[in-house]
């Protein structure tokens, strides 16, 4: 396993990072998978050296926290992963359990902590940006959990640049704690981020740790405009089918799926290879349900595209409406 930097700190994480949106409850979503599928991903992710877990508290409502907890309790020394999680999004019908204010961020990461069964955690993201709190309300609610000691480092995840530039000048203004990461959408089929996002966390030294950096499995090759896919999540992600398919997606993952015939390689392969080859990626965040994924994202890391392979690569990319900040 290779090992980098988050943004300027010193902390190390492996170059993979394991989300476990997928494992909890299906009750939740019906493509989870249960605790007992689930296990088997999280021991064989730390066997392969990955140190990097996230996860958030609305994923099954807190039972992918409850999961992952469980199974790192088990499995390996608290002092040896590093745990993200996330707050944010509604975990009830309360109007207070949820957002971003100063009573919902000490109440969060302290379900968050019972669920993990840990002290701490190693990264806590603002899950997105909340319109109704203001944000000096949140960076000093945050900057207050690290200094007694809840929280190591704290992230943010989707959002416009000037937000997160407008988050990093407050913070450096009032001398609070700074985001170190930031966890945003981006992948072969959704390159918008490389118009301001990501020069300017190149700028700030702050970590890059996408999300969907397979764009939910788009990128695998396996999908087709009428059906949607053949999977139980390709079919039902909602989701997804707002963020991908147009026709110049398609064309993208043509090139994909070629490159990967030539390479004797899995298409998922060559869209993860070329995600850790771009400036400034600290960590693509994966997700799976097959071991196959897993096996896949660490093969990537073995890969060398060349320039001219990149460039065939990003060749039919056309420009995408902002998406994933909701």
């Amino acid at each position: 396993m290779k090992y980098i930097r988050l943004g300027n700190t010193g902390l190390k994480v492996s170059r993979i990072c394991l989300g476990t949106m997928t494992y909890g409850s299906p009750k939740w979503r019906e493509w989870v998978l249960p605790e007992e599928e689930s296990r088997p991903f999280i021991k064989t992710s730390l066997e392969a050296g990955i140190n990097f877990f996230d996860t958030a508290d609305m994923y099954s409502l807190g039972e992918s926290e409850a999961v992952l907890g469980r199974a790192l309790k088990e499995f390996a020394k608290r002092e040896q992963v590093v745990i993200a999680t996330k707050v944010f999004n509604p975990m009830s019908d309360d109007p207070n359990d949820r957002g971003l204010s100063r009573k919902h961020i000490f109440d969060s990461i302290d379900a968050s902590l019972r669920r993990l069964q840990t002290d701490y955690v190693d990264l806590y993201q603002i899950h997105r940006w909340d319109n109704e709190t203001p944000i000096c309300e949140t960076l000093e609610a945050l900057h207050d959990l690290v200094k007694v000691g809840k929280v190591r480092y704290i992230g943010a995840s989707s959002m416009y640049a000037w937000q997160f530039a407008k988050a990093l000048y407050l913070a450096d203004l009032h001398g609070w704690t700074r985001f170190v990461s930031m966890q945003n959408h981006y992948n072969l089929v959704y390159r918008e981020e490389e118009r301001e996002m990501l020069p300017l966390c190149r700028a700030e030294g702050i970590g890059v740790i996408p999300w969907s950096p397979l764009a939910r499995g788009f990128l695998a090759g396996n999908r087709q405009k009428e059906t949607k896919g053949e999977t139980t999540r390709a079919k039902t992600d909602d989701f997804a089918h707002q963020l991908y398919y147009q026709d110049s997606d398609f064309h993208v993952v043509d090139c994909v799926v070629e490159l990967a015939k030539d390479r004797g390689v899995a298409p998922a392969q060559i869209a993860l290879a070329w995600l850790l080859h771009q400036p400034g990626i600290t960590a693509p965040i994966i997700g799976a349900s097959k071991m196959s994924h897993l096996e896949d994202a660490l093969a990537a890391l073995e890969i060398e595209l060349s320039n001219q392979e990149c460039q065939s690569l990003e060749e039919f990319y056309q420009p995408h409406p902002v998406l994933g900040h909701q």
